[in-house]
């Protein structure tokens, strides 16, 4: 069923918002299906939608809602949850979502160090890959360490702005 303050809503201004946001974040990397699915969510005031209510809206198959929400789940942006008393599932979007994904990227960029720091002693700190490579692990523990700051001092100013959590 559709959320009461989403039907008071212009629906073809939702519809200009979500495409238009998704296009955004196609242009940044992320799949069209991912990006609409994600932008619907967003736009959604309960944050949550049925795959019916996903494909209603956007016009897409269950295949593509499935598809679109599965990537969604494993970079963090989107949860499953079961509507109580049913078999449907219903997927959600956090506030925190930006928080996890960029969290999660620390993970990555982690791995990628690791990897650089091997290339590098494979290679030889003092060839011009070998520096080429130092030079690139030096940026992403660079990152690693303002991202963990960066991300501090966002939840206190999350909190300061919007309240404790």
């Amino acid at each position: 069923m559709a959320e009461t303050k989403d039907a008071e809503r212009d629906p073809g201004a939702v519809s200009r918002f979500v495409e238009r946001f998704a296009a955004q974040l196609v242009e940044a990397g992320m799949p069209r299906m991912p990006a609409r699915v994600f932008a619907a969510l967003l736009a959604s005031d309960a944050g949550a939608l049925t795959s019916a209510e996903l494909g209603e809206q956007l016009q897409i198959s269950p295949a593509a809602v499935s598809g679109a929400v599965r990537y969604l789940a494993q970079v963090r942006l989107v949860s499953r949850e079961r509507e109580p008393g049913s078999r449907r599932e219903r997927y959600r979007v956090h506030s925190d979502q930006w928080y996890e994904a960029i969290t999660n990227r620390e993970v990555i960029i982690k791995r990628w160090e690791d990897a650089l720091g091997e290339g590098v002693t494979g290679l030889g700190a003092e060839t011009p890959a070998g520096r080429r490579l130092a030079e690139t692990l030096a940026f992403f523990e660079f990152m690693g360490g303002e991202l963990t700051a960066m991300m501090d001092r966002w939840r206190v100013h999350r909190d300061k702005t919007f309240g404790r959590r």
